[in-house]
């Protein structure tokens, strides 16, 4: 059971990436996921999340109406596009997976059972 983290790269300002979560061992539709990040010298903070059945989908300030969560159950893979990226966004990108049944905003770390190891995302010019 785990999930892996992909897709992270430099970017320039302004610039797009599409982050993968790529679920084994258990059906990712069965879950609420989460994306968080932890830039340096921050704490960990929770991004966006989906719930299991994709209709709800949740963002903090800083990146709404830049980045889309999304899921692609065949693929047993959550993504976050990621669009008009910002010097402040760069982080290590995880995701995670809330107990089964169970659903929170906002995402808060303690709340999640499970957790890649992340994808560094960085913006430079």
């Amino acid at each position: 059971v785990q999930l892996v983290e992909s897709g992270g790269a430099l970017v320039q300002p302004g610039g797009s990436l599409r982050l993968s979560c790529a679920a084994s061992g258990f059906a990712v539709y069965n879950y609420d996921i989460g994306w968080f990040r932890q830039a340096p010298g921050k704490e960990r903070e929770g991004v966006s999340t989906i719930t299991k059945g994709g209709l709800n989908t949740r963002y903090i300030d800083s990146v709404k109406d830049r980045f889309t969560i999304s899921r692609n159950n065949a693929e047993n893979t959550v993504y976050l596009q990621m669009d008009g990226l910002k010097y402040e966004d760069t982080a290590v990108y995880y995701c995670a997976r809330v107990p089964e049944g169970r659903s929170f905003w906002p995402p808060e770390i303690s709340n999640y059972e499970l957790w890649g190891r992340g994808t560094q995302v960085t913006v430079s010019s």
